[in-house]
């Protein structure tokens, strides 16, 4: 009987008195987990932030069973998404702007330049010989080779020079631009003594034509340069008197600042 009486007998309580140490230490455990990702990426704000977490564990009192998440929500986005990279963002925004802006006033001073250039032609009444468009590339100003040129000659014509030289003042850009003239013919095999292909025809054609520019002490021939590309960058078929016409030609490209 006295033994069935034990059997009902009500269990002593459970001591829990290590909840306290065990909650401390997955306090630390998680502390130590939160510096190794900080230490991943050393970074002056993380480190902040790691000490204000660490202050509030160890001066609040609380465990771990009480507030589960030791860093609150707000600051562990905040450890994700620096304010540094906040401020890198804004700045890469502004430089992006910026840029756009520059572009944009390049543009704008490319396009004034072709009204003058295009006032030029017309007043001189070259429109059949010399026309401008604005490119991707810049502003480019075609002029055909029976305006500068003989036929199957590299020289600037006698009657044409001063052509040139008034070309050569439309050329005064302050500041300074990037130029490249470039000589272009059609694909008629050429037969002279002097030039034995129109590859080298083309070349002499934008190097003579550069030096009649370059007599202007206005322009630097540091911001200049030739080029020659005989018949192989037609802008018209060669099946035709007028294609031909078309690809025989000297082209001033007038380069943006960036």
């Amino acid at each position: 009987m006295s033994k069935r009486g034990k059997k009902h007998k009500h269990e002593d309580h459970v001591d829990e008195s290590w909840l306290l140490p065990y909650s401390d230490l997955l306090t630390l455990l998680v502390a130590l987990f939160i510096v190794l990702y900080a230490m991943s990426e050393v970074d002056a704000k993380k480190f902040e932030a790691l000490s204000e977490v660490f202050n509030e564990e160890f001066t609040s009192g609380t465990g771990i069973m009480e507030n589960p998440s030791p860093v609150p929500e707000p600051d562990a986005k905040s450890l994700e998404e620096p304010e540094e990279k906040k401020e890198e963002t804004s700045k890469e925004k502004d430089e992006k702007s910026l840029e756009e802006q520059m572009k944009e006033r390049d543009k704008q001073e490319l396009k004034e330049l072709q009204a003058k250039i295009n006032a030029y032609i017309k007043g001189k009444d070259l429109t059949a010989q010399l026309e401008t468009s604005l490119t991707d590339e810049g502003l480019l100003v075609t002029i055909r080779d029976n305006v500068l040129f003989a036929s199957g000659k590299a020289d600037v014509r006698e009657q044409d020079l001063q052509i040139a030289e008034e070309i050569s003042q439309l050329l005064v850009i302050n500041p300074p631009r990037n130029i490249i003239i470039s000589g272009h013919t059609d694909n008629v095999p050429i037969r002279n003594s002097e030039f034995s292909s129109n590859w080298e025809l083309s070349v002499m054609r934008a190097v003579n034509f550069m030096k009649i520019l370059l007599e202007n002490d206005q322009l630097d021939p540091q911001w200049f340069s030739a080029k020659g590309f005989g018949e192989f960058e037609p802008i018209a078929s060669n099946d035709s008197d007028e294609g031909r016409s078309r690809n025989r030609r000297v082209e001033i490209l007038i380069l943006p600042r960036n």
